[in-house]
């Protein structure tokens, strides 16, 4: 007979063999979530209703307790999965809401600034003059995501040329969210999401505390 420290290690390793085969039985065939997101999920999660494209940590970037003015653009943090074997374009866009607390934005899509573009000066110009330079319009390529089979595609709101919300038609506070439609050329079922304000990593800092609010209560005798 073998020593019960011996059968319980076998009983732990056969676990962790039917674990693993489990796991890789999943994720055959599918793009592994894990593989993308290294920062705990805090938005929305959801699929199209055929499971075809997976969405994840959709959410805008928390700026601060006063949130966003209206007119201004808000960066997006998304997740994207193609869990299927064809390309796949995601477009998205705002609509107007019919919920309390949520807001719309003229369009979503990706802001650069153009080059600058510089006009030579006057030939008759003092040569003290500089050339004069036009202020750079800013680009917007709209949200049209294309996804490779079975690939996944994430954005940040840190990256370089984040993704965004463009022209939000109201303020957008902590606690609301952004109204959004994504639209798949898979012929899924469009899907209509609300985007909340990111959560903020640490607590938001406490106001001047009131007189006496902090002062302990004094012991009668």
């Amino acid at each position: 007979m073998r020593p019960l420290r011996t059968r319980r290690a076998a009983l732990v390793a056969g676990a962790a063999t039917v674990a693993a085969l489990a796991l890789g039985g999943c994720s055959a065939g599918q793009v592994a979530e894990t593989a993308i997101l290294d920062t705990p999920i805090a938005g929305v999660d959801t699929e199209t209703a055929d499971g075809s494209v997976f969405i994840r940590n959709l959410q805008v970037e928390y700026n601060g307790v006063e949130g966003y003015e209206k007119g201004a653009n808000a960066p997006l943090d998304l997740s994207l999965f193609n869990q299927t074997a064809e390309p796949v374009t995601v477009t998205i866009t705002s609509a107007a809401p019919d919920l309390p607390q949520v807001v719309g934005a003229d369009q979503v899509g990706f802001v650069s600034a153009a080059a600058t573009v510089t006009t030579p000066g006057e030939v008759a110009a003092s040569p003290s003059v500089a050339p004069s330079a036009s202020a750079p319009a800013p680009t917007v390529r709209p949200a049209r995501i294309q996804l490779a089979p079975l690939s996944a595609a994430t954005f940040r709101s840190t990256d370089l040329v984040p993704l965004q919300v463009i022209g939000l038609q109201s303020a957008l506070t902590p606690g609301a969210a952004v109204n959004l439609v994504f639209e798949f050329s898979n012929s899924s079922e469009k899907l209509v999401l609300q985007a909340p304000v990111a959560t903020p990593l640490s607590p938001a800092p406490r106001g001047p505390a009131e007189p006496g609010e902090d002062a302990p209560e004094s012991e009668g005798h």
